[in-house]
């Protein structure tokens, strides 16, 4: 069973996925963690993110080069949403998304096109959402707790930057695929969300087997 869970930055999908994962025992890849990390190597190699070497860095990536909490900053967020907007580079890091998502047993993958480009063929496929001042509220909480400096107005800035750059890229936009159920998180606690996502999940399952 593949679960797809899409969603602007900081809907809460990330926690959800993690959520769903543990509840049917599969693994969960957060695709956004890749483009984190291919973000930091393409800095690293002071690379053009539009040039060639960039392209093949991304091409050759080792994700766990690079510590997780050192790639869930601002400013790494930030850094990834820019690359994830040029086609080559989402090119290069479409195979290892595929992989996972086909291993034996199927897995849980997050992110802004699992149900549209990595996995459409997804049992379950999940749009997790909030308004941008739930999210920036939630996005700049998070980023205090690991003790950077930024006000909150920055914080909301950034969401929406984000969401333009998401839904208006060529390469896989930011959207909701036909056959994804809506979750709107702006007024639930995270256990309620989880809950809330269960049973869409049950619900398309059995739908799908009929």
């Amino acid at each position: 069973m593949i679960i797809a869970i899409d969603g602007p930055a900081a809907s809460g999908k990330g926690t959800i996925a993690r959520r769903l994962a543990a509840h049917y025992h599969l693994p969960h890849l957060d695709t956004g963690l890749i483009y984190r990390a291919a973000a930091a190597a393409i800095r690293a190699a002071s690379a053009d993110p539009a040039s060639q070497q960039a392209e093949r860095i991304a091409a050759t990536l080792d994700p766990s080069a690079y510590p997780e909490v050192s790639l869930r900053s601002a400013e790494m967020g930030e850094a990834a949403s820019v690359i994830a907007a040029i086609p080559a580079i989402r090119a290069a890091l479409l195979d290892v998304q595929r992989r996972f998502a086909a291993q034996a047993g199927g897995a849980v993958l997050d992110g802004r096109d699992i149900g549209t480009v990595i996995a459409p063929q997804a049992a379950v496929k999940i749009f997790v959402t909030a308004t941008p001042q739930v999210r920036a509220q939630r996005r700049f909480l998070e980023l205090q707790a690991r003790g950077e400096t930024i006000a909150y107005d920055s914080v909301l800035a950034d969401i929406h930057a984000r969401d333009e750059r998401d839904s208006a890229r060529s390469s896989a936009p930011l959207r909701i695929a036909d056959d994804t159920q809506v979750l709107d998180t702006s007024e639930l606690g995270i256990e309620a969300a989880v809950a809330a996502a269960i049973t869409i999940a049950e619900r398309q399952r059995a739908a799908r087997s009929c």
